[in-house]
C-alpha cells in the first residue's frame, strides 16, 4: 500500500467522523489526465483536508519548513506531508515564485492533479482576496483545465490557522466547480491583461463556490496593512 492510501485509509474515516464533511462535485475531477485544482485558503488545514477528499492523489507546493523539522511532531508533519502529495518549496526570495510555478508544471506535465491556491496566502480575515496570475500561467502553458473549488468552515474549526483543529468547531464542506476550459486562450501565457482575465474568472468562480465577500487587494498587502 502506498504512503498516499495509508493515509487515506487511517485519516479519511477519522475525518469524517470529527468534522462530518459534506464534498460536493468532487466528481468534476477527471478522472485522469493534469488538472488544476484552484481555490481558496482560509486556514492551514485546508492543505490537509484536501488530500482526503479526492480519489486521486493531489500534488501541491508547501513551505520547506514543513518538513524539515526535527522533533517528533515536525517528522509527523514531514511523513504526512510528502506522503499526502506536497513538493517543498523554498518560495523565500526571488526565485521562490518560478520554482513553485516550474514545480507546477512539471507535477502537469506528467499528468497528474496540482493544487494552488491562487490568493498566495491565508486570508487574514475570511474574505476572499485577488489572485495572482501563475494559476492562469500553468493554465495556459500546459492547456490542462482548471476545476475551481472552495473550503468552507474550516476557519471555524481551525481559527487564526494555529493549534489543534476544534472538535465541535461545525461541519466543513468542500464544493468543487465544472472544469473551465482556457484554450482559447492558446500561446497566450505572456500577455498580462489575458493572465489577469484568466485570473479573475478563476476566482470570480471560487466566489461563487464559497459565498465570500470579494476583495479585490492581494492578501499579503491586507496582511502588511
Amino acid at each position: 500500500m502506498s504512503r498516499f492510501r495509508l493515509i487515506k485509509a487511517v485519516l479519511g474515516p477519522l475525518l469524517r467522523v470529527l468534522f462530518r464533511p459534506k464534498i460536493e462535485g468532487a466528481d468534476r475531477i477527471p478522472d485522469s489526465g493534469p488538472v488544476i485544482l484552484a481555490g481558496n485558503h482560509l486556514t492551514f488545514i485546508d492543505s490537509m483536508i484536501l488530500p482526503l477528499v479526492t480519489t486521486r492523489q493531489v500534488f501541491f507546493i508547501g513551505k520547506d519548513e514543513y518538513v524539515t523539522g526535527k522533533s517528533l511532531k515536525g517528522r509527523l508533519m514531514a511523513w504526512f506531508f510528502t506522503g499526502a502529495g506536497m513538493i517543498p518549496v523554498d518560495r523565500d526570495g526571488g526565485r521562490g515564485g518560478v520554482a513553485a510555478l516550474m514545480t507546477g508544471r512539471r507535477i502537469l506535465e506528467e499528468g497528474h492533479p496540482f493544487a494552488i491556491y491562487p490568493e498566495g496566502t491565508r486570508s487574514p480575515d475570511g474574505r476572499l482576496y485577488r489572485g495572482r496570475t501563475g494559476i492562469a500561467r500553468l493554465a495556459l502553458m500546459t492547456g490542462a483545465p482548471v476545476v475551481p473549488f472552495a473550503m468552507i468552515g474550516t476557519d471555524k474549526v481551525q481559527p487564526d490557522g494555529k493549534g489543534l483543529p476544534r472538535i465541535g468547531g461545525g461541519r466543513i464542506s468542500i464544493r468543487f466547480g465544472a472544469p473551465l476550459d482556457f484554450s482559447r486562450y492558446e500561446g497566450m501565457d505572456r500577455d498580462r491583461y489575458v493572465l489577469r482575465a484568466v485570473t479573475d474568472e478563476v476566482m470570480s468562480e471560487v466566489m461563487e463556490l464559497s459565498g465570500q465577500e470579494y476583495v479585490d487587494v492581494y492578501a499579503t498587502k491586507a496582511k502588511a496593512a
